[in-house]
């Protein structure tokens, strides 16, 4: 019988936070408690650009955004923010979508595989993804229920499960 296997990413659907970000940048437009901050959100390249008069409104701006990601199921683990710095009149802040797991992560989950997970279980880092596979299914299912525990700072999806 062939090995069982699944592969480990942490991927973030563009077009779900692309939404989220329109639907912030509606909000703010209309709330009446942002009228007359020059309060924005925009995509700025791959990041995301807030702007704002002060730095408490451009951390409201960011909070409404992450609710917007929440709500559209993207989990705030994979969102980045820098603090707000100011730049001339308004305050700056520029925040991050990560996607893929970095070398770093990828080593640590791995190590956690070989040291908790049951025998047998083998785990490879493919570019910025992870294939793990053995020959039960139910090791498989052992691993992943074992990594959702584990208090990992990314977003983990299990995807190709066979």
């Amino acid at each position: 019988m062939a090995d069982s296997s699944f592969d480990i990413v942490s991927k973030v659907d563009k077009q779900e936070a692309d939404n989220a970000l329109n639907q912030a940048r509606k909000e703010v437009e209309q709330r009446y408690d942002f009228k007359g901050t020059d309060a924005s959100i925009a995509w700025s390249g791959e990041q995301i650009l807030i702007t704002a008069n002060s730095e408490e409104r451009a951390k409201a701006v960011l909070d409404v955004f992450q609710s917007k990601l929440i709500k559209r199921g993207i989990s705030l683990k994979s969102l980045e923010s820098g603090e707000p710095t100011p730049s001339g009149k308004e305050f700056k802040l520029v925040s991050s979508l990560k996607d893929g797991i970095s070398q770093e992560n990828a080593k640590k989950i791995g190590k956690i595989i070989r040291d908790e997970a049951p025998k047998g279980v083998k785990s490879q880092i493919q570019g910025d993804e992870l294939r793990v596979s053995s020959k039960s299914r139910d090791d498989l299912q052992e691993v992943i229920r074992l990594l959702k525990a584990a208090d990992l700072d990314i977003d983990l999806q299990f995807i190709n499960y066979r």
